[in-house]
């Protein structure tokens, strides 16, 4: 029987290639996305796809960010920086995001009989998100080792975060070469009613920037 993992899925470039990596270690995939109350859905739907291409179980959970706000992507009357005007940790920063997207997938894991969980997380090119460094990934893998049943029965779970120390365009040539469609994917922070990315936004920025590194023709459809 394969091992399963469970793989934190945004529907952005990331994470769709850490999908795509679990598969290659010939993991079973459980997919979990969330519907946290973000400016829009374009992600979400991306999840779907980028999900149903690699053959994973697919799990949107909900919760409610908005309900406190506190960042760009879940109050409206925050403003989504332009990559020029982002400094430090930016205003698209959710409050202990991936934090409280963990403990869920930690429990589904833990429901399922897993010990791995994969994210997308990068300390290179990334926005500066205190929830993306490597000593926040070590610490909640002893936090998720103590809370749940591993502590009692001596084991612990596996965080895997094999985009920790890569940029962009290595993220990129690393999906290409394991088959990733990033057409299926977005990264952007604010796109229009059709979808379409911004090109303005840091996420953006970061896309752009690596699909050129990479050498590779960027398929995302920009306003």
């Amino acid at each position: 029987m394969k091992k399963k993992a469970v793989i934190l899925l945004s529907g952005g470039l990331d994470s769709a290639t850490v999908l795509a990596m679990a598969k290659a270690e010939g993991f079973e995939l459980y997919a979990l996305s969330f519907d946290y109350g973000q400016r829009h859905s374009c992600e979400l739907e991306a999840a779907r796809q980028v999900a149903a291409a690699a053959g994973a179980r697919h799990l949107v959970m909900e919760i409610n960010l908005r309900s406190w706000g506190g960042s760009a992507l879940t109050d409206d009357a925050i403003a989504v920086p332009d990559a020029a005007d982002s400094h430090g940790i930016p205003a698209t920063y959710v409050p202990a995001r991936n934090l409280i997207f963990l403990s869920f997938a930690t429990a589904w894991a833990e429901v399922l009989g897993s010990r791995d969980i994969f994210i997308g997380v990068n300390s290179v090119d990334y926005s500066g998100y205190p929830d993306c460094r490597p000593a926040f990934i070590r610490s909640f893998a002893e936090t998720a080792r103590l809370g749940t049943s591993a502590v009692d029965e001596n084991w612990k779970y596996e965080i895997h975060a094999p985009l920790q120390n890569l940029t962009k365009s290595e993220i990129i040539r690393a999906g290409v070469a394991l088959g990733v469609d990033y057409r299926l994917t977005t990264s952007c922070y604010h796109p229009d009613a059709e979808g379409r990315s911004c090109g303005r936004c840091a996420s953006c920025a970061l896309r752009i920037a690596g699909f050129a590194e990479a050498g590779v023709p960027d398929p995302t459809q920009y306003v």
